[in-house]
């Protein structure tokens, strides 16, 4: 019902950046928030960034500084620009989001296929 297209990831050296877009469309009603999750080899799913319905964000502690999440309402798209980039940040990052299709539904929760981020030199 909900599909989320990522783009954005490639190959960069450490201190570049990288701008991730995550668009959500199909049956919304409204966004009750949309983040960024990533996972690296051998290590668990993480929360990236999250920005809730009114604006709020939140990061993990490794990317604050560095990374900024945005979220464009009209288009139900985020963004997740990415600074200041290490080796460690090299991970598999997937958009996610909660949505209500309909104003009687409660919010359902859906992810991205995810988008490979690598940071070497």
């Amino acid at each position: 019902q909900v599909q989320l297209v990522e783009s954005g990831g490639g190959l960069v050296q450490p201190g570049g950046s990288l701008r991730l877009s995550c668009a959500a469309s199909g049956s919304i009603f409204s966004i009750n928030a949309m983040g960024w999750y990533r996972q690296a080899p051998g290590k668990e799913r993480e929360l990236v960034a999250i920005i809730t319905n009114d604006i709020t964000t939140n990061y993990a502690d490794s990317v604050k500084g560095r990374f900024t999440i945005s979220r464009n309402n009209a288009k139900d798209t985020v963004y997740l620009q990415m600074n200041s980039l290490k080796p460690e940040d090299t991970a598999v990052y997937y958009c996610t989001t909660q949505v209500r299709s309909t104003p009687s539904d409660y919010t359902r929760h859906y992810w991205g296929q995810g988008t490979q981020v690598t940071v070497s030199s």
